[in-house]
């Protein structure tokens, strides 16, 4: 009578889905105001990408003054106007200006809301069997004010007075001085502004990913059958629901010390000889609140690069992740210990050394969980039968970034080293490659990996190889020489290194090269632009899985409609790698593949577990009815 019940329950779900199936939304609601994940996760991805051409553009520029600091630069003033001044040189100030927003919209527009607001939108539904997430009018509002976000700080490009130029970390009083300078006008207020909108973007998101996790996981779904994808956009939605509120406060702190008279962080300032009347307020408050977000931040836009890898490397060496739990583990680790390292930003602020030597103790802990991850990646390739498509390549390089730039985070979290390298070129280098290159390779090969799923088109392999090894080769020649010109003692944020004999005449070669270097990996990422338009209109049509792959996505449609799944959505009796499995007729298993159908390849615990399937089967169909549709 059960079985009877939830069988009628499932068609009366089934029928109600293929009712809103046949039921045509208009333009505005289906492709705009959307509230399918699917095309929301596009609509970030299409915005990421327009995001990363402006932000490395930005780079670019600031690598020619730094690479050839006489070089005139008049071609580029049908571009970027009045600030290239008379001399045919590059405005200070806009320099600063292009600092301050190649940063923030590399780590926040980019690797925050390209990254994880593309591939969290877009996968969790479908990895973990829902129809779509818990909310879609929430997940449509997400995307909606980052787009208002993107609006603020695009619009203040443009400002006469240009935009913020107080570093990507906004620093009081410079940034809480309207007075200052240019950069600390009206492009700083839209820069807090912006800031509040994304931060209600992410959280809005944040809440929707981890109700979809936690409630919307289809029958058999159970958290230790969950792909690493999941397990690393959930926590990553935990770490920015905690840690962005706290920016949040900051922003709007500063906005009221700006506009509204207020002290929280300005006290003792005088401008031009003048006193002016705040007191009390201390700007290390403020990299407190700052950097609480700032170092949780660094792993937001890693754990998702890092569970994206984690499918595409063992999908591709068809072989089992090595250490599932482990790996989880140290995910969790890492989320912990991201809330609780925080003040190695903050050496140099005077701190009570004893506190200093706890945050180092902290931060060197932190290496742990990190290693582990990369240990596990070298023994899922080893002996793989590895396949080296341009989504491995690109995992693979991700691996290498995180390697070689999580050992100089050693280095650097040193509090007696990092005295020393505060502030230099070789913290620049550190967390390009470990943070920057690593995230957006994470980025590159979730696209090449599920964009037959997303446009039910391939990419081109012989292009995307060609984009990798520029790419890889272009970054490693960008950051690796950042090393040893900031062991020598280079600023970072300097406009020019012209001024004494020693930095203008030694290191000069350098920083041509890493600007030579620089403008050949920007070259390289227009073959990406390419490829993608090129396979979305005339690539090569997909087949619905194409990777042979074992996670629940690849069993909807090529291209799924709402819903997802034409009808009932699929149980799930394994885990997501049974790959290479001994005795098996194929080299991947699916997740929706009962252990019964399997009777040549079960290990003896598995073969336990067919007597669970029929309490799987009949389980109540509730699972199905509370999908969202």
């Amino acid at each position: 009578m059960a079985t009877t019940d939830a069988t009628s329950t499932a068609s009366v779900h089934v029928a109600e889905h293929d009712h809103h199936e046949h039921y045509e939304l208009n333009f505005w609601r289906k492709y705009v105001f959307a509230e399918d994940h699917k095309t929301i996760a596009k609509q970030y991805l299409i915005t990421g990408i327009f995001w990363a051409i402006i932000g490395i553009s930005f780079s670019v520029i600031f690598r020619l003054q730094l690479g050839f600091p006489q070089m005139k630069l008049e071609w580029l003033r049908p571009i970027i106007g009045n600030w290239i001044e008379e001399s045919g040189k590059l405005s200070p100030d806009f320099y600063l200006a292009l600092v301050t927003m190649h940063g923030t919209i590399m780590v926040f527009f980019v690797l925050t809301a390209g990254l994880s607001g593309t591939f969290s939108n877009f996968l969790i539904p479908l990895q973990v069997g829902a129809r779509d997430m818990a909310s879609g009018f929430m997940n449509m509002l997400s995307y909606w004010f980052f787009f208002m976000a993107s609006l603020l700080m695009f619009v203040s490009i443009f400002l006469e007075t240009g935009p913020a130029a107080g570093g990507w970390v906004v620093y009081p009083p410079l940034s809480a001085l309207p007075q200052a300078h240019k950069g600390s006008e009206l492009g700083m207020t839209l820069w807090l502004s912006s800031m509040a909108l994304f931060i209600v973007s992410q959280l809005l998101g944040g809440i929707n990913y981890i109700t979809t996790v936690i409630n919307l996981r289809t029958r058999g779904m159970s958290f230790s059958k969950l792909p690493l994808t999941i397990w690393a956009f959930f926590l990553t939605a935990v770490l920015g629901l905690i840690s962005f509120p706290v920016l949040l406060s900051a922003a709007l702190l500063l906005i009221f010390d700006r506009s509204f008279g207020t002290s929280f962080f300005l006290s003792d300032i005088y401008i031009a000889g003048e006193a002016l009347p705040n007191v009390g307020g201390s700007p290390i408050l403020f990299q407190h609140l700052f950097w609480f977000l700032g170092h949780p931040e660094v792993y937001i836009v890693m754990l998702p690069a890092l569970g994206i890898t984690s499918e595409i490397i063992a999908t591709n060496s068809r072989k089992p992740i090595f250490g599932y739990r482990a790996m989880i583990a140290s995910m969790m680790g890492i989320a912990f210990l991201a809330f609780i390292v925080w003040a190695h930003h903050m050496f140099v602020t005077g701190m009570n050394p004893f506190l200093g030597s706890v945050f180092m103790f902290l931060t060197l802990i932190i290496a742990v969980p990190s290693a582990v991850k990369a240990f596990n990646y070298i023994t899922t390739l080893w002996r793989g039968n590895i396949r080296f498509t341009p989504a491995m390549l690109f995992s693979i390089g991700l691996v290498s970034f995180f390697i070689s730039g999580g050992v100089t985070g050693l280095i650097l979290g040193n509090a007696a080293l990092d005295i020393q390298l505060h502030d230099t070129y070789f913290v620049v280098a550190h967390f390009h490659l470990v943070m920057g290159a690593s995230s957006a390779f994470g980025l590159l090969a979730g696209v090449y990996h599920w964009f037959p799923k997303m446009f039910g088109r391939m990419m081109n392999d012989k292009l995307g190889y060609v984009h990798f090894w520029l790419t890889f080769i272009g970054i490693y020649s960008v950051f690796f020489p950042m090393h040893y010109i900031g062991i020598a003692g280079f600023p970072r944020r300097y406009y020019s290194f012209t001024s004494n004999d020693f930095t203008s005449n030694i290191f000069q070669d350098m920083n041509a090269f890493i600007s030579l270097a620089a403008i050949v990996t920007f070259s390289a990422q227009f073959l990406f632009l390419y490829n993608f338009i090129h396979s979305l209109i005339k690539g090569k049509r997909a087949t619905v899985n194409p990777w042979q792959s074992n996670t629940l996505e690849w069993t909807t449609p090529v291209i799924p409609g709402h819903g997802n799944w034409p009808g009932e959505i699929p149980a799930v009796y394994r885990w997501p790698y049974d790959y290479s499995k001994p005795g098996a007729k194929d080299d991947f298993i699916p997740q929706n593949v009962p252990y019964s159908q399997t009777p040549e390849s079960n290990l003896p615990h598995e073969k336990e577990l067919i007597s669970l399937e029929q309490a799987i089967e009949a389980q109540n169909f509730n699972d199905q009815f509370k999908q969202p549709h």
